[in-house]
């Protein structure tokens, strides 16, 4: 696939309005003060309007499409697309001082997973990064973690943090949900721990999908360079909350004890709050509170002591946390990275029961162009005027309405155009 996207046609340069008005009255052998005279106009607001200075009104489009035959919407076409383009130069100028931005993001994984698309020029790339993460400027970006709560300790970068967080609200705002249901959310939760025993794919579509029936979406974001961060949990309204997942570990103990940690946020804790959980120490007692609740929920406590009381003097078998996995309802996996945690079973043991993660986790963004606003016949209008720049007003008049009975054909009337 090619890495490279098209932009939109611009043209380099769009003349005011004014031009256009200046050659027709030359056409109709017209002065600026006779068009003045016969609109009751000052010829100030004329030769203002003629030389740019001064914008063409609805009212002013209005007196023009009487006096000169000119259609009003013609004027206020013409008129928005020359202060756009001149609100663009002003918008390209200031971005150019960002452009050292881009260098402290992942661009290259950004493109690799889609969450972007490669623009070969900056100022392009800059504003496809800018849509990414739905700012007008690089310095509203800082919203992404205001609200986060996170251990003084953390070891993220900042730049790839927002990146990661941002990608995951994209993919909520594609899926829709039930309003936030606490007593259906939990209840999920107890079923989600009896999933855990199936194929890890097959068991987190259900969940994703049983969430959204909450008012809960759940996500899983690959983890970027330079950020250490296992999950995450915030609130994108007071009735759909956010469960975003990096994969950062690669087995399904530490990957479902994460779920259930995150989990905990949304039930334990205020929805003013943002949490983020990084490879860090932290002695923060939400995060303490959150650890409990998912351990308690994977392995009620009385159950794994009765499980301490079962080995007795020897070693922990395969076939004995295979047995108990069963007996409570969990994958055996997790019961081996509990033993882990607790320092009941060297680290080196009995791997082999935990379930890999599958690269099927790891879904691709789904790249949706934005709107394309000059794909309509007044571009190709301009584009045309700019290609044969000694047209007179009077062809580019006809080619106008041609363009505009084309457009209105093709959209089905829907087109605000004059008949």
């Amino acid at each position: 696939m090619d890495d490279t996207t098209p932009t939109m046609y611009r043209p380099d340069t769009i003349s005011p309005p004014g031009e256009t008005l200046a050659d027709l009255l030359d056409d109709r052998e017209l002065t600026q003060a006779e068009l003045a005279e016969r609109m009751g106009r000052p010829k100030k607001t004329i030769n203002e309007i003629i030389r740019g200075k001064a914008a063409i009104t609805a009212e002013t489009a209005l007196q023009l499409e009487r006096v000169l035959g000119v259609p009003a919407g013609f004027w206020l076409r013409r008129e928005h697309q020359y202060r756009e383009f001149l609100a663009r130069q002003n918008e390209a100028e200031a971005l150019t001082h960002h452009l050292d931005w881009l260098q402290q993001l992942p661009m290259r994984d950004m493109i690799q997973l889609q969450f972007i698309q490669h623009q070969a020029n900056p100022l392009d790339q800059l504003r496809e990064v800018l849509a990414f993460f739905g700012i007008a400027t690089p310095a509203q970006r800082y919203y992404i973690t205001a609200a986060l709560r996170r251990s003084t300790a953390f070891t993220s970068d900042e730049e790839a943090l927002r990146v990661w967080l941002r990608q995951g609200e994209r993919f909520a705002e594609e899926r829709a949900c039930a309003p936030f249901n606490e007593r259906g959310f939990r209840d999920l939760l107890q079923h989600a721990r009896t999933l855990t025993r199936e194929p890890i794919v097959e068991a987190w579509t259900t969940i994703t999908r049983q969430c959204a029936e909450v008012g809960v979406v759940a996500v899983i974001v690959p983890e970027l360079p330079r950020t250490r961060v296992c999950g995450a949990t915030r609130w994108l309204a007071p009735d759909k909350a956010l469960i975003q997942l990096s994969l950062r570990y690669k087995t399904d103990d530490q990957f479902w004890f994460s779920f259930f940690h995150e989990a905990a946020h949304l039930l334990l804790h205020s929805k003013r709050d943002a949490f983020l959980d990084e490879d860090a120490y932290t002695s923060d007692p939400q995060e303490a509170e959150a650890n409990q609740f998912a351990q308690e929920l994977l392995i009620p406590a009385a159950d794994f002591q009765r499980l301490l009381r079962r080995r007795g003097a020897g070693h922990f078998s395969r076939d004995l946390i295979t047995r108990f996995a069963e007996e409570i309802g969990i994958a055996p996996g997790i019961v081996v990275g509990r033993l882990h945690h607790a320092q009941k079973l060297p680290k080196t043991h009995l791997h082999g029961l935990k379930q890999k993660l599958s690269p099927d986790l790891m879904p691709l963004a789904e790249q949706t162009p934005a709107p394309d606003p000059w794909r309509n016949w007044a571009a190709l209008r301009e584009q045309i005027r700019q290609e044969h720049p000694a047209a007179r007003v009077a062809d580019r008049l006809d080619a106008d309405r041609r363009e505009r009975d084309a457009a209105l054909r093709s959209t089905d009337g829907t087109d605000d155009v004059h008949p």
